[in-house]
């Protein structure tokens, strides 16, 4: 596991200092957040956040629709959505209440998408939500409603794949191609195919260095004018040519960090950083076994998109929490996105959401919190399809699927639904099994006043359960012993 303190001294901008970084005790204990994705292709509501792209790319129905509903693109391009994006009903207070009663530890909210309109006030663009659209410093506002709660603030920026993002409006008449608005458009690059590109380091196009430049003073930027205790990085910053760039970004902000005395912690994907040098974060995606250096899932309430649309396919708050509890067993946590309407409201489904999954985690929470792995993450027939982009493909959980956390010398079981039979059979914490060798003591259902039964031989251990479960979702069953240390 990882050291609970950062690192003193000072950072330099080359790998084998960085992978010297430790991750902070608080990131480590707080296993659950809220993921914001919040702009203004909130405003078209269509398809998904790529929308601002897609509506630039020919033969896509995010093409016609906006043909269609708002007229050609060379008269109506994205940037005639900012005005619509009032964000009139904002309440970051209100947020942050919701936040906190979700139970969750940390909230990152997305500073700029791959749009390229900063949530926040930048002296380097004025394309942002300060001079335009809201009119008010929305991350500014939120992030001081967020640490009244008591939360952690992260941010996240997706700035790295604006080099590409509108490079469909050159190929066609379009508000990109005729250039006048090259300042929010940006570089709009040709980029064959978005997704073959994931999992490549080297690769073109090539971003040139003016871009690169601006890119690091943009994140630097975000750093100083809201220290935030997390930065949360897209995918494209894998590419090569942000390797330097991405040193020096992470020694300026680790050494900040130490100066104003604030652990902190950048998340990447795939191959961004080298092990070590900051948290590896997996999108849409569990992982199947226990990961010894801390990790996460970011994921979405919504399985069709990240961003506010009219129609989105919700998970239950089952699969939710589910999820969560699988997770934290395997040494993660989960960065749960919502997203609002372009006025600024929470949809009513997103809330109902996550205040289920809060009120799980108020009986529960001491089972997730402040936990560490097990010897082993857990027991039962369903398992997950690993790696990115697969969090929906995994079988629903049973009676048979339970998972372990441990936090001093009690043992976490969370039996992931409620067996029929009236006893949980738990076969890993059998009589002479080689993960429990010691003594089994007491055994306790959270919810549920009395100590319950539990009998162990050398097929499992078999807990009697009251008539009534004591929550949905899952159940958490308390198992004190000798069977492991402490450390």
């Amino acid at each position: 596991m990882s050291r609970s303190t950062a690192r003193k001294g000072t950072f330099t901008a080359d790998w084998p200092s960085l992978v010297n970084y430790a991750i902070p005790k608080w990131y480590e204990d707080a296993k659950f957040g809220i993921f914001i994705h919040w702009g203004v292709y909130s405003v078209p509501a269509f398809g998904n956040e790529w929308y601002p792209r897609n509506m630039y790319l020919p033969g896509t129905a995010d093409f016609a629709h906006h043909v269609k509903t708002y007229g050609p693109q060379s008269k109506f391009g994205y940037k005639d959505f900012i005005p619509k994006f009032k964000a009139e009903k904002f309440d970051p207070a209100a947020w942050a209440t919701l936040f906190r009663k979700t139970g969750a530890r940390f909230v990152v909210p997305v500073a700029e998408h791959h749009d390229g309109f900063a949530m926040y006030d930048t002296a380097l663009s004025k394309w942002n939500a300060v001079k335009m659209g809201p009119k008010r410093d929305v991350l500014g506002d939120l992030a001081k409603a967020v640490r009244k709660e008591g939360l952690v603030l992260g941010v996240s920026s997706h700035r790295a794949e604006h080099w590409w993002y509108y490079g469909g409006g050159r190929t066609f008449d379009s508000d990109v191609r005729r250039g006048r608005h090259g300042d929010f458009y940006g570089p709009a690059r040709s980029l064959p195919d978005d997704h073959a590109h994931r999992e490549h380091r080297k690769t073109l196009p090539m971003p040139d260095a003016a871009f690169l430049d601006n890119w690091l003073a943009r994140t630097c930027e975000l750093v100083d004018k809201y220290r935030p205790e997390i930065v949360w990085f897209d995918w494209w910053i894998q590419h090569i040519a942000f390797d330097p760039y991405l040193r020096k970004f992470a020694a300026y902000y680790y050494n900040r960090g130490e100066q104003w005395g604030q652990p902190v912690a950048i998340n990447y994907k795939n191959d961004a950083f080298p092990e070590g040098a900051a948290v590896f974060d997996v999108e849409r995606g569990q992982l199947k076994g226990i990961r010894s250096a801390f990790w996460q899932t970011d994921t979405s309430v919504s399985k069709n998109a990240w961003g506010h649309v009219k129609s989105q396919d919700y998970k239950t708050a089952t699969s939710l929490i589910h999820d969560l509890i699988d997770i934290v067993s395997k040494n993660g946590a989960l960065l749960l996105n919502i997203g609002p309407r372009a006025d600024g409201t929470i949809p009513e489904p997103e809330q109902k959401l996550l205040i289920e999954i809060g009120d799980w985690l108020a009986l529960n929470g001491e089972a997730i919190y402040g936990t560490r792995p097990w010897t082993i993450f857990g027991e039962g027939p369903t398992e997950i399809v690993e790696g990115t982009f697969n969090d929906d493909k995994r079988a629903s959980f049973t009676a048979e699927d339970i998972r372990f956390t441990r936090k001093g010398k009690t043992l976490y079981a969370i039996a992931l639904d409620w067996p029929a039979n009236g006893k949980l059979s738990i076969r890993t914490l059998a009589q002479g099994g080689k993960a429990a060798p010691g003594k089994i003591g007491r055994v306790e259902l959270i919810g549920h006043s009395a100590p319950l039964s539990a009998k162990r031989d050398r097929k499992a251990l078999t807990i009697q359960l009251p008539h009534e479960r004591p929550c949905p979702h899952a159940c958490v069953f308390k198992i004190h012993g000798d069977f492991f240390s402490s450390n």
